[in-house]
């Protein structure tokens, strides 16, 4: 009879799809990001303006960012695995 899967599992397994999802979510940001409209002489300030906040530094783009985070997702999620089954 199989135990029920530890804390540390299920811990490990959100912080993975967390990761993933982050990652997933800055990578696709930067694949549909266009450049900013520009109306005369001002920045149009509509729905469709991307936002110029930065998540991180200027040396890492932010798709290399989004893809180191779904390889650090998913390195996790086999680590949460590879654990649960030695507990087995």
């Amino acid at each position: 009879m199989a135990r029920p899967a530890p804390r540390t599992t299920a811990v490990l397994y959100a912080i993975s799809a967390t990761c993933a999802t982050i990652g997933a979510l800055l990578w696709i940001r930067d694949r549909t990001s266009g450049p900013p409209r520009v109306y005369a002489s001002f920045l149009a300030s509509d729905s469709s303006t991307l936002s110029t906040w930065r998540v991180w530094s200027r040396a890492v783009p932010e798709d290399r960012l989004g893809l180191y985070l779904v390889a650090a997702g998913l390195v996790l999620a086999l680590v949460a695995r590879l654990t649960s089954a030695q507990r087995d």
